[in-house]
């Protein structure tokens, strides 16, 4: 129907005769002439009506916004003065010869010619017709492209590309499963994969030696905007290698795709920082680098103060007083103080203490806060020397358990950072390693996993036995602007101390047993030493493209709520499909409802 694309023409097709199809992105009547741009998937080009040909130029006046033509016409150099620099095909026209309508469109929902803000619910009711727009079909490209490149690296490096069911057991991997009711096995379910870790496991077993796969994972959990029921993930397994060797290929991988595709260098290495530190001195486990704003400890100055809003966390070992020092800050109002304290309240911060530094060769006098004279002279001297602060500074302070200050103050860091303009570089990668293996849970007074269980500790099963509040994990993130766009460590390979890590969490042998007696089993026939990764690749696509959700990325993603408002779905089914499932359904109480 069509010999070139919209976008691909330019001058090296002058005097040609193309046939086009696509759809009128714009249409202009000037004083008897009538231009119409003319899109497909490559971009647009420019169309030109003249009335001396009546049957083509009364089509042409017929047709409306998002109307499909197939266009015949003749390409020529745009006259003097009228070149567009910000089309491929903006030195040249079409001359319009003949047209057809190939199909007509009502008016669409919203326009799709502008960059006109359009509530997202709206975009995703009509995703067909969001994803017209050149910005959304530029993102999906790029995808393509990441993908293709991240692909092709891989099969390089003789990496397999295997896929693994879809259609799996339910396994405790830290987010609620989907499941899925079997017909043939009467209340029994198989539930969707949160990734496919133990297969990826069990290829390693196998001998597959380098797997990889781009393979869609589900989760029933709250939603965010880098979050998605269902999103899709680079999955990788290597047997043989240690984290060194992962993390130096990966980053190999990454540094390769940016700058294919964005022509951007990354730093070679990685920078690597331990989990500790990245808590200690940015109060995140995946801290932007960009920011150049760090978290100060204090809790030593704080302890003998009559401030017990500070000497109480500075004295107790759960507890965290830390300063954050804002440069030029004191510029700051009383209300923008008011609307930051209500911020940090978000996680759980009870205020948000300050000072502004006024005269720093003032001493105490040159020291503007509420809470100056709860100390004295020589404390704040002390803070002031540790946190660097100059004239015109302005200090923030935390202090409670040490979760909630690196929260609050983390993400204080972020924001300011953010919104005053202190960004010093365009991308920033880097490794977080070093992870605690475990977290204590007060409420189920138990252990949980930071990873998942099959993540291998960096000590012995007697070390791990004796001390598993202090023992570290292999485990290793790359984080990218404060986002993590991939997980992954070296897993644990012997029976003995998998069965240990389940007692630990609380798994008895009989649960461990029935959920992963499979994984027990195939430990031992000679399972290699062995470790992957997983990238998300929407929140990789997501930064690479500046946008600002996944949603953004993904065709047809679903909203905050976990629908998807043009299938309407989740739907209700019919009483015999229930019957065939054995499932009969139930209002649930209003004190489950509650509860949930």
């Amino acid at each position: 129907m069509r010999s070139h694309k919209c976008g691909e023409l330019n001058t090296s097709h002058l005097d040609q005769v193309v046939d086009l199809c696509g759809w009128v992105h714009r249409r202009r009547d000037h004083g008897g002439v009538i231009f119409i741009d003319l899109r497909d998937r490559a971009g647009l080009v420019q169309v030109v009506f003249d009335p001396d040909r009546a049957d083509s130029f009364a089509i042409a006046e017929s047709v409306r916004s998002e109307y499909v033509l197939k266009i015949q016409g003749k390409v020529r150099a745009r006259p003097a003065g009228t070149i567009n620099p910000n089309m491929n095909s903006g030195e040249i026209e079409v001359l319009g010869l003949s047209v057809e309508v190939l199909n007509k469109s009502e008016t669409p929902p919203f326009p799709l010619e502008s960059e006109i803000e359009v509530n997202e619910d709206t975009r995703l009711r009509y995703r067909y017709m969001d994803l017209r727009r050149p910005q959304m079909q530029e993102k999906m490209r790029i995808r393509r492209d990441i993908t293709r490149n991240l692909r092709n690296f891989l099969d390089e490096r003789e990496f397999f590309e295997i896929e693994t069911p879809y259609l799996t057991k339910a396994t405790p991997e830290g987010a609620r499963d989907y499941l899925v009711p079997s017909r043939t096995h009467q209340n029994s379910f198989f539930a969707l994969p949160q990734s496919p870790q133990l297969y990826k496991q069990l290829l390693m077993i196998s001998g597959m030696d380098r797997y990889y796969q781009v393979v869609r994972c589900f989760r029933d959990e709250d939603l965010r905007a880098d979050r998605q029921p269902e999103f899709t993930q680079l999955d990788i397994e290597t047997s043989f290698m240690n984290e060194n060797d992962i993390m130096t290929i990966m980053e190999e991988m990454i540094r390769s795709l940016f700058k294919t595709i964005l022509n951007e260098d990354l730093p070679n290495p990685f920078p690597r920082m331990p989990y500790s530190e990245a808590m200690g001195r940015y109060g995140s486990d995946k801290p932007d680098l960009r920011i150049p704003l760090e978290l100060v400890d204090i809790g030593d100055e704080m302890k003998d103060v009559d401030f017990k809003v500070f000497s109480a966390p500075a004295n107790d070992p759960k507890g965290r007083v830390a300063a954050l020092r804002l440069p030029n800050g004191s510029d700051l109002s009383r209300k923008d103080i008011d609307d930051l304290t209500k911020f940090v309240g978000i996680y759980g911060a009870k205020g948000l203490a300050y000072i502004k530094v006024n005269d720093r060769n003032g001493g105490i006098e040159g020291l503007q806060s509420p809470i100056v004279k709860f100390a004295p002279a020589e404390v704040w001297e002390k803070v002031l020397l540790k946190t660097g602060a100059e004239t015109g500074d302005l200090i923030f302070f935390g202090a409670d358990n040490a979760k909630i200050v690196n929260e609050a103050l983390g993400a204080l860091r972020v924001k300011l950072g953010l919104e005053r303009g202190l960004v010093n570089s365009k991308w920033q990668p880097m490794w977080v390693v070093d992870f605690p293996m475990f977290d204590w849970d007060e409420k189920a007074n138990r252990f949980n996993a930071i990873h998942h269980p099959f993540t291998a500790p960096s000590c012995s099963v007697e070390e791990l036995e004796s001390n598993p509040g202090e023992a570290l994990s292999r485990a290793y993130d790359l984080v990218l602007n404060g986002t993590e766009v991939g997980g992954g460590s070296i897993r644990i390979h012997r029976t003995e101390m998998q069965s240990r890590v389940f007692d630990l969490l609380g798994i008895g042998k009989e649960e461990a047993q029935e959920k992963f007696g499979f994984l027990l089993e195939a430990l031992k026939y000679g399972c290699p030493p062995h470790g992957g990764i997983a990238f998300g690749m929407d929140r990789l696509v997501m930064l690479m493209t500046d946008s600002t959700s996944i949603r953004e990325v993904i065709a047809f993603p679903k909203t905050q709520s976990a629908a998807c408002p043009l299938f309407n779905a989740p739907a209700h089914v019919s009483e015999l499909q229930l019957r065939e499932l054995g499932i009969k359904l139930r209002k649930p109480d209003v004190k489950e409802a509650k509860e949930e």
